[in-house]
């Protein structure tokens, strides 16, 4: 859902960047106040680094001919907490637009608030929290009750921020004029395509959810768990995540699916597997060209080293592994320091 450059007008794309300033603002100076007792550097950088190497692997939604990578704000507020989490997503969303090539630059304020704030704030707040801290399944044993809790807030959550997602998509296109995308053929395209690719990103979430609960409940916000006698270590939990990032950013990313994500799927159809041309947008003229967004071009084809997750002018497999696994170690990197920028791990001694 990452969006491009000529889909927003500079009024709209700068609006879009000062509503995601201001919720990065307000993030750092929460993570001032927040306590940090149970938060550790590894994990932060650890789950980061999961989110960018799940984002490069698109899964097919079958009889569409479209597909869809998870977003991870619902995973990251799940293991860092809202205002953490959001900041990540931010790390992760800006170093995929400058040296992946992956969405605009002109148009990354509001790929963060599409992306980033809906899991990480409206997911949190309104769907995971509240679910957590609830009777659900109270009739079960403790373990059962809180797997089924994990699972519901997971597949809850992820359909309907990406549901918002996808929404501000659409409107975010409607005020920026691109009269070739009616507000209600695109919103009839984008909300149906991206149910089925949140239901899938749900129940990926619920895995990862349900085997850090398994393994160590303390690492997960709103949960609680009385029997300690069979935790993993907290470094035995980031070992097994940091391998898992390894196999999916630089094994897995080698079978993603080819075929359009649900944005792309929507503006551009994909006629030549014989599916519906959908909004029928001409792939290299289409949208607002402005000054801006031809400024933003070109800084991101300075600093873009691995565009489209691939060596530049080879088509070799190689390029695809390398992107996962250097730009999943940039992502834990940056995340860990804008983080450290909040005073996030002032309190802060890595436990095993």
């Amino acid at each position: 859902m990452h969006m491009a450059d000529a889909l927003l007008s500079p009024q709209v794309a700068a609006v879009m960047y000062a509503a995601s300033g201001t919720a990065a603002g307000i993030s750092l100076s929460k993570l001032r106040k927040e306590d940090a007792e149970n938060r550790s550097i590894p994990v932060m950088a650890v789950a980061a680094a999961l989110v960018f190497a799940g984002q490069m692997i698109n899964y097919t939604i079958p009889g569409t001919g479209s597909s869809g990578h998870m977003c991870g704000g619902m995973l990251l507020t799940a293991l860092l907490g809202p205002y953490a989490g959001f900041l990540s997503m931010i790390v992760i969303l800006t170093i995929q637009c400058l040296f992946f090539g992956d969405g605009g630059l002109l148009a990354l304020g509001a790929n963060v608030w599409n992306m980033a704030f809906y899991g990480c704030f409206i997911g949190y707040f309104f769907i995971y929290r509240p679910i957590m801290h609830s009777s659900l399944f109270s009739g079960r044993p403790e373990k059962s009750a809180v797997r089924s809790r994990l699972i519901l807030a997971s597949i809850l959550g992820c359909i309907i921020t990406l549901q918002l997602g996808a929404f501000s998509v659409v409107v975010e296109t409607s005020l920026s004029g691109i009269t070739e995308l009616p507000f209600g053929a695109f919103a009839a395209l984008m909300q149906p395509i991206h149910l089925a690719i949140g239901l899938v990103e749900g129940l990926i979430t619920s895995a990862v959810l349900v085997f850090v609960y398994q393994s160590r409940p303390s690492l997960l916000r709103d949960v609680e768990s009385s029997d300690a006698s069979a935790q993993k270590s907290v470094k035995s939990v980031v070992a097994i995540l940091a391998v898992f990032v390894f196999l999916v950013g630089g094994v897995l990313s080698l079978f993603a699916s080819e075929n359009p994500d649900g944005l792309e799927w929507a503006l551009f159809g994909n006629s030549d597997a014989g599916y519906s041309e959908n909004m029928g947008l001409d792939e290299e003229d289409f949208g607002i060209a402005s000054n801006a967004s031809e400024t933003a071009g070109q800084i991101q084809e300075n600093t873009s080293f691995l565009p489209d997750y691939s060596f530049k002018d080879s088509d070799s497999p190689a390029g695809t592994s390398v992107s996962g696994i250097v730009g999943s170690a940039m992502v834990a990197l940056a995340a860990v320091g804008i983080a450290a920028l909040g005073g996030y791990f002032r309190k802060k001694a890595f436990k095993g």
